[in-house]
């Protein structure tokens, strides 16, 4: 299975405008794919289809080599979720969240309680085992977000903007962990605004702007030795100096 995220000009209109627009994503196997784009591009949209919580208007998705709009629940079966708003169970401590979500995934109680120990140990969430979720801070959320995403071994992992509001300790402990998953062969596809991560992390990077493909590659041959920062602000068409309009910092008018 030469690729675990296949999309033929896969499509949503919101209000009768495309915020994804006819998208030929191809993400190979065992690869670390940033999925970059400005505020609005589409990437939060491009994840929930592929996901499966919204259906596209347009185009299909095949996923680990099945037609997502066929074997829907076989795919749900097979990946894993870091959502941008996290939509955690806040009224749980983090050992019955995490043993909960392995049961949905019909893991067997045993098997769910050791790798929900071992997964809180690991990510140094197990400090206070009676602490309801609600209680965590937003880094401890997201690294929570994190375990239930992968407590079931998935092949594919889909993280939204993961990085975003935690400090510098936790997003180490996440970047050490997601390492490690690549390392193991699981594929995944990360959006985020944190440029320097995504140099540090991915394989691999696509750059979408106003819902389209603007390209797709390797991280070498998408930044091709200019540095991502510069192909990204150039793809987005954000090349002028944004302060010229600012009197107070020498623009026009000081």
């Amino acid at each position: 299975m030469p690729y675990s995220i296949e999309t033929t000009a896969l499509t949503k209109v919101y209000h009768k405008k495309a915020v994804v627009d006819r998208l030929d994503l191809r993400v190979e196997s065992g690869s670390f794919y940033g999925f970059l784009g400005p505020n609005g591009a589409g990437k939060s949209t491009t994840i929930k289809m592929l996901t499966g919580l919204i259906a596209p208007d347009g185009g299909e998705a095949r996923l680990l080599g099945l037609r997502l709009d066929r074997k829907p629940l076989d795919i749900k079966r097979r990946i894993g979720v870091v959502p941008e708003d996290l939509c955690l169970f806040e009224n749980l401590t983090a050992m019955e969240y995490l043993v909960f979500v392995a049961r949905m995934y019909r893991m067997p109680r045993n098997t769910a309680y050791r790798r929900a120990e071992e997964l809180l140990d690991w990510l140094g969430l197990d400090e206070n085992p009676k602490a309801l979720t609600l209680e965590f801070s937003h880094g401890m959320k997201k690294k929570l977000s994190l375990a239930a995403a992968v407590i079931h071994d998935p092949e594919l992992i889909f993280l939204d903007e993961p990085f975003e509001g935690i400090d510098a300790i936790a997003a180490r402990t996440i970047r050490t962990a997601l390492a490690r998953m690549v390392q193991r062969g699981a594929t995944i596809f990360l959006t985020s605004h944190i440029l320097e991560i995504v140099e540090k992390l991915c394989t691999h990077v696509g750059i979408i702007h106003q819902g389209r493909l603007v390209t797709q590659g390797t991280l070498a041959e998408v930044s091709g030795g200019a540095g991502l920062e510069e192909v990204f602000v150039s793809a987005v068409g954000r090349t002028e100096d944004t302060a010229a309009g600012l009197s107070w910092l020498g623009g026009a008018g000081a």
